[in-house]
């Protein structure tokens, strides 16, 4: 039976920049490419992506994208066949207990820039992006392109929910196959919170990739695409055969 895998992209991106990883995970899986709820209201996210996505598929996520998969995989236990987060940190910004994040002054001021000047702030956020590939400015022009149908309200929700979601429990609850990939030289997300993860989770696995930054998905799809189907399908990379 073919296995079938949910992806969710990350803030204010539209499904798009996960294409290019999704084409490279076909065939032998069916994958589905899922738009994040673009409600003004935060609370209603996950009960919206718990009644969209298909059940006891796995599910992965790009950045805020893996956040949310991360907590529909605790909501529903056995029903989610697995796991997997694509430069998606336990929590995007610091705690006092989990230092390997954005600096809450740093996202403080992110998020007071997108109130002045959304246009400005959501291109520095692409060459946030960008930056750490080999490629930074066209990744980051990229990613600009696929900046579709977000209103402001909704642009404003995400925000909120990076700021507050801490996926910690929700990571230990899930007792699934997980896998968390991330950029080495990730502008956004520390490539240190993979050790705090290794730790924290003894069980998943953790996995870092050279010369990318927090686009990952459309740096490196093809090697995405093979630890993916290697972890989903139950063999090593390199290996061939179907689904």
């Amino acid at each position: 039976m073919t296995e079938v895998l949910a992806l969710l992209p990350g803030w204010s991106c539209s499904p798009a920049a996960l294409q290019g990883l999704a084409d490279c995970l076909r065939p032998g899986l069916s994958v589905r490419l899922e738009a994040l709820p673009l409600s003004a209201n935060p609370g209603d996210w996950l009960d919206e992506l718990d009644e969209r996505l298909p059940l006891d598929g796995w599910l992965c996520g790009w950045s805020l994208g893996g956040m949310l998969a991360t907590q529909l995989a605790a909501r529903r236990g056995e029903r989610c066949a697995g796991l997997i987060t694509l430069a998606s940190n336990a929590c995007f910004r610091q705690r006092e207990d989990w230092s390997e994040a954005m600096p809450l002054a740093t996202f403080a001021a992110f998020r007071e820039g997108f109130q002045q000047d959304p246009t400005g702030t959501l291109k520095r956020f692409t060459l946030l992006c960008g930056r750490g590939g080999a490629e930074p400015r066209q990744t980051a022009q990229r990613l600009h392109a696929m900046q579709s149908g977000w209103s402001s309200e909704a642009l404003q929700a995400g925000l909120h929910v990076l700021d507050e979601l801490d996926g910690r429990a929700a990571l230990l609850q899930y007792q699934g196959s997980q896998l968390h990939l991330f950029g080495v030289d990730d502008a956004l997300v520390p490539h240190g919170c993979a050790a705090r993860l290794e730790a924290l989770l003894p069980k998943a696995q953790v996995e870092t990739i050279a010369a990318t930054g927090h686009a990952l998905p459309l740096e490196a799809p093809e090697l995405l695409a093979e630890r993916m189907r290697a972890f989903i399908l139950g063999r090593r990379p390199g290996q061939s055969g179907g689904a």
